[in-house]
């Protein structure tokens, strides 16, 4: 081989192997995908779900470049989640996140092999979802709201704030597992605080005006709400009705209070949303969700609306106004 022919093959070579390391350079990276199944409508949760985008962002995670995200909204629709659910499944998403217990039960019944993260659901061990919180097993984990508990302190607000309280119309729907371990709850701190509980079930929208004509018929002096996308989708609906009826009533997101709901208490769920992306960062990673412990509410926030007060005749106890993180005025 002459000396030309020789050079001639080695710049070849140099050539070849300069255009490949170019290509891997500027190979577009690998956008990895989300999906959001969520019995909410986009507008109910919007906070949330920006603070969940922001703690991918800050993990180094950006909407449509690292990663992207299928919003998938069943809008109050229990009936609609098992699709929804289907169809995140057939998209080959890399992860679900799920906003409630009802999302998560879908999105596990739909797939064992995609890792689940639950945001705000209720007790997930007594719900099936994992094998306990400090070791999920399975495909399941993330964050719970421990709903539970909570309801019963609602009711303790609800006869502070109203102390000759004795009847409380809750609204519920008997579909949630969630909502029917809250009623379940609700029933000894009730008989220790001398409640009497008046079930209104509410599966879908169209059971709302029934349940407000039984509250009525009850003699209810106030109207308690056990979380599910069935009654969140319907705030206004279920203020307006608790203002008209000159109800006090307790919810466990502060956008009720801030709709004209008299109080309202409960996770912070722009703080669960938050936190949330950090379970996704992992699993993205590496990590196996059963390997990630589920966690539990840091921050719980009581608002109270002194306006919806005023309207209502009701005078809030220092106590209470001491104690809210926020006072609507």
């Amino acid at each position: 081989m002459t000396k030309r022919r020789r050079e001639l093959l080695l710049a070849l070579g140099a050539g070849a192997l300069a255009w490949a390391g170019t290509a891997r350079a500027q190979a577009p990276p690998t956008v990895r995908r989300i999906g959001l199944l969520s019995g909410f409508s986009p507008s109910d949760d919007a906070p949330s779900y920006q603070a969940f985008r922001l703690g991918l962002r800050d993990l180094g995670w950006i909407e449509g470049k690292s990663i992207s995200i299928e919003y998938h909204y069943a809008e109050g629709r229990h009936d609609r989640l098992p699709e929804l659910a289907a169809d995140l499944v057939r998209l080959k998403v890399d992860v679900i996140v799920t906003t409630a217990t009802s999302d998560t039960l879908a999105a596990q019944k739909a797939t064992r092999a995609i890792p689940i993260v639950m945001v705000a659901g209720g007790d997930p061990v007594a719900n099936g979802l994992v094998e306990s919180l400090a070791k999920p097993g399975g495909n399941v984990t993330g964050l719970s709201q421990m709903l539970q508990q909570l309801a019963g302190k609602r009711l303790e607000l609800l006869k502070e704030m109203v102390p000759k309280l004795s009847d409380v119309a809750v609204l519920w729907n008997p579909q949630s597992a969630s909502a029917t371990l809250n009623w379940k709850e609700n029933q000894q701190p009730a008989r220790q605080l001398g409640i009497q509980l008046h079930s209104l079930e509410v599966r879908s929208p169209s059971e709302l005006d029934k349940a407000f004509e039984a509250a009525t018929r009850a003699r209810a002096g106030a109207l308690a709400i056990l979380p599910d996308p069935v009654i969140t989708t319907n705030l206004k609906r279920i203020v307006d009705f608790a203002a008209k009826s000159r109800l006090p009533s307790i919810y466990q997101s502060s956008g009720f209070a801030d709709a004209g709901g008299l109080a309202s208490y409960g996770p912070d769920r722009v703080d669960l949303f938050r936190r949330a992306a950090t379970y996704v960062d992992k699993i993205l990673k590496g990590t196996k969700p059963g390997d990630l412990p589920v966690d539990q509410p840091t921050k719980l926030e009581l608002v109270v609306n002194l306006k919806t007060a005023k309207a209502l005749g009701i005078t809030i106890p220092q106590s209470v106004l001491f104690r809210a993180d926020r006072v609507i005025e």
